[in-house]
């Protein structure tokens, strides 16, 4: 029997395709922009400065300084930016640093967005903010987040690392595995979230193994679209309260920390989300907890909280940080299952329903 529930799409316009990329000036003329700030990493420099020149007379002007985490003083100096060169629109090239960067511009000011995403991170599709301000990762959700166009161009993720390609990729799994059992789930959201999470379980492993593979690459940006979309529909649990913890507090990696929390938070929650879990762990073997560990292991993911300079000692700051103003999650949260959580994902234990 389908439950009760309220589904709203997203407004955002969505172009996908292999050489889509080439439409941006487009794209900034039918939105009735003139001024576009290209936005980027400075690993992305060159690319941005590349795609500036090719938008021409419609770009204003790059900014390379997007940063994990989205800390406010970076916002603050792009503010700058977009104050000295008129602009009236951002263009977002790259992973979910950059996108991040745009949705704080846009929140500020409201400019419209135009997101190109290199990685699968998802954020492009989501209306919610994650910036770092004092040693604190906090969230905020407002329409003026969610970028009205996004240019999905799957050409545009063949050099991507594996490595990264593997944690962004786990990364967005977890938005649909928490959109599975969030509260204010949908059907809608849950076959997205479903779909999404199968794309991944076909893709990845064959990034691993062929990194220039065009159909994989097209899969998993598909997959990423959707489970991004999930997140951007219902609202998030434990899992993302943990990653944002560690990332905005102890300055974790963002994708590899999701990578290597996401078998753990899933387990915790196991059993009291099995009816909406059941078709996931059917993805990956019958245990979503130990079945996420065992696929982010075949695909060569950063398996242990370790590997990124936590110290034990960090975990007891971890635990009381998370606990605070808890996000709703479908068991019971207390300090001391968290802690203990963080000590299984900090030793890169094989996590158990």
């Amino acid at each position: 029997m389908t439950q009760d529930f309220s589904y709203a799409g997203s407004p955002a316009q969505i172009v996908f395709g292999a050489g889509s990329r080439n439409r941006v000036a487009e794209w900034i003329a039918r939105a009735g922009c003139k001024r576009a700030l290209v936005l980027s990493t400075p690993h992305q420099k060159a690319d941005a400065e590349a795609l500036a020149q090719e938008i021409g007379p419609l770009a204003c002007g790059v900014f390379t300084d997007a940063t994990m985490h989205t800390p406010v003083e970076v916002t603050e100096a792009a503010m700058k930016v977009v104050a000295e060169t008129g602009a009236d629109c951002v263009v977002s090239l790259g992973g979910g640093s950059t996108t991040g960067l745009g949705k704080a511009i846009a929140y500020r000011t409201d400019l419209l967005q135009i997101v190109i995403p290199t990685t699968y991170a998802g954020s492009e599709v989501t209306p919610i903010l994650g910036q770092t301000e004092g040693g604190r990762k906090t969230t905020v959700r407002d329409a003026r987040i969610l970028p009205e166009i996004v240019i999905y161009d799957p050409s545009l993720t063949l050099g991507l690392p594996v490595a990264m390609s593997v944690t962004s990729g786990l990364n967005a799994m977890a938005h649909a595995v928490e959109g599975l059992y969030a509260q204010d789930r949908n059907p809608i959201s849950s076959l997205m979230a479903l779909e999404g999470l199968r794309a991944f379980a076909r893709s990845l492993p064959v990034i691993v193994n062929d990194p220039k593979n065009a159909d994989a690459r097209c899969d998993a940006l598909y997959g990423a679209w959707l489970c991004g979309s999930v997140l951007g529909t219902v609202g998030m649990a434990l899992h993302h309260k943990i990653c944002h913890t560690l990332g905005g507090s102890f300055d974790t990696p963002h994708a590899e920390t999701h990578a290597v929390m996401l078998p753990h938070t899933a387990a915790f929650n196991a059993a009291a989300a099995v009816s909406q879990l059941a078709e996931a762990a059917g993805i990956f073997g019958g245990s979503i907890g130990g079945g996420l560990w065992d696929f982010a292991k075949a695909v060569g993911s950063p398996l242990s909280l370790k590997e990124f300079g936590l110290t034990e000692a960090d975990l007891d700051r971890a635990a009381a940080i998370a606990v605070e103003n808890p996000y709703w999650n479908p068991r019971p949260i207390d300090r001391g299952a968290i802690r203990q959580l963080l000590q299984d994902a900090w030793e890169g234990r094989r996590p158990t329903d």
